[in-house]
């Protein structure tokens, strides 16, 4: 009975294949279809009405063309699940591991014609809702999982095959000018698959590392997803391709090279072992870089390499909030707008307070628990009004306003709706503009229209102009605005 049902959908998928006119899809118009019929009119109606399915109707193959490259047109759009190829009749049937990939890719190959051995093709969906063929074929599902290494949807069919199927991705980062660790990278492929192994290495004074999923599929993914993108904005740019290592040796665990499935390995001579509490941090889905569903956040970027290289909490530890506590402040110069303006460099401050029984501290709630993270990172241990300070992340959740009627001599300031903030406005030329404080400043909004770099003599004299000048008046409504420099003069 199996055998005859097998041979009945053959037959069905046959008829199908029979010339006739095409459907909502794309690539050539068959001849047939410049012309009169050369079916019946309830034929034509049954084809052209078929609705969206995961089976992908491929016809006006090239005599040559192989199951290989009918399964490349596939797969940037999702898992393929099963083929059938047609070879006298010049046609395929593609399945797709859900319909909404088939729907995506018929969308797409309706405006982007889809070329084999630089042929057109043409894609439509089939009135079958599943190929039922013989699933165990073993050929088929050879082919299937070998090719995996498509770059994208668009790229040329010779330049597709021409990659190894392969779960080793090679990364090279651009423009590096915050350090990119280990983990970091674990921390954003992770998104796309179990990340097994990586090393990193510097090659052409460029870093770069291998990194190898469990499946070639999620390496497929990664790439699609995050070739081309940055780690933080406007730097450490991700450039990906597929190795042609199909698996790493990795001998062991360290800060330049991790076995995530083999923990015992040793550190190597001169190597410190794996710290358990980095480790935790590569694995907690709670962990900064594992908040963020797909594109990267730059202020979220930047505070994981900060939290990978050491400089702050980890994930996992007290103070996952937006509040940080800052203390040995200079109690007889410090206010809420100057810490205002300090700690909105490097994030949106929502309240201040200056705790009333204990001048030398402060509370000061960021937008969110990756600017905290940030301004933690590149303020703690600087000099503010001559007192080295501290920042740690508080366990408050928020900064409370005092209660109505009670006055608290002006020690807390609400600044959520502060025409100042920075970070206010998606894509704002102040994110790439995020740098440790430093002895030269960036001046601009001068009425003149042009900018300027002043270089003082020390940080903490940086600091304190920064202080008293951002947002200085100019005249004729024009607000000096002042950030740190990476430039010196």
């Amino acid at each position: 009975m199996f055998v005859v049902k097998q041979k009945l959908e053959l037959l069905n998928l046959l008829e199908e294949a029979l010339p006739g006119p095409a459907p909502r899809g794309s690539g050539p118009r068959p001849a047939d279809e410049d012309g009169a019929s050369n079916g019946s009119d309830s034929k034509k109606l049954r084809v052209e009405e078929a609705p969206p399915s995961r089976v992908i109707h491929i016809r006006k193959l090239p005599n040559e063309a192989s199951e290989t490259e009918v399964i490349a047109l596939g797969l940037p759009f999702g898992k393929v699940t099963n083929i059938l190829t047609l070879k006298g009749k010049n046609q395929a049937f593609l399945e797709m591991g859900t319909e909404e990939a088939a729907i995506t890719m018929v969308n797409y190959y309706t405006t982007v014609t889809p070329h084999i051995r630089n042929a057109p093709v043409f894609i439509q969906y089939s009135n079958h809702k599943e190929l039922k063929t013989d699933a165990t074929n073993q050929r088929t599902q050879a082919v299937l999982q070998a090719v995996s290494a498509v770059q994208s949807p668009s790229s040329d069919v010779q330049d597709v095959l021409a990659a190894v199927s392969s779960p080793v991705l090679r990364i090279i980062i651009d423009n590096m000018f915050y350090p990119v660790t280990l983990d970091v990278l674990q921390q954003i492929f992770s998104k796309f698959g179990t990340v097994m192994k990586i090393i990193t290495f510097t090659k052409n004074n460029q870093f770069q590392a291998l990194l190898q999923f469990s499946d070639p599929t999620n390496a497929h993914q990664a790439k699609l997803a995050l070739d081309g993108q940055n780690i933080y904005n406007s730097c450490c740019t991700l450039r990906i391709d597929f190795s042609k290592l199909v698996n790493l040796n990795v001998k062991y665990n360290n800060d330049k090279s991790r076995d995530y499935t083999r923990p015992e390995l040793p550190a190597g001579d001169g190597q410190p072992a794996l710290d358990p509490t980095v480790a935790a941090f590569s694995k907690d889905s709670n962990s900064l870089l594992g908040k963020i569903p797909g594109a990267l956040n730059p202020l979220s970027a930047a505070a994981a390499a900060a939290a990978a290289a050491g400089r702050v909490a980890l994930a996992g530890q007290a103070g996952s909030s937006g509040v940080l506590l800052v203390s040995n402040l200079n109690e007889e110069m410090v206010t809420p707008q100057s810490l205002f303006t300090l700690f909105g460099v490097y994030g949106d401050v929502q309240r201040v307070k200056i705790l009333y029984n204990k001048k030398d501290s402060a509370l000061i709630q960021m937008s969110d628990s990756n600017q905290a993270q940030l301004a933690m990172s590149h303020l703690n241990g600087q000099k503010m009004y001559g007192k080295i300070i501290r920042v740690t992340l508080s366990k408050h959740q928020t900064v409370a306003l005092p209660r109505d009627g009670l006055d608290d001599q002006g020690l807390t300031k609400d600044y959520a709706n502060s025409p100042l903030h920075r970070f206010k406005k998606p894509g704002s030329k102040n994110f790439q503009n995020i740098f440790p404080p430093s002895a030269t400043l960036h001046l601009s909004n001068i009425p003149d229209r042009k900018m300027a770099l002043i270089q003082m003599s020390t940080v903490e004299e940086a600091i304190q102009a920064l202080i008293d000048l951002h947002n200085y008046n100019m005249g004729a409504n024009q607000h000096l605005r002042v950030s740190f420099s990476k430039s010196t003069i």
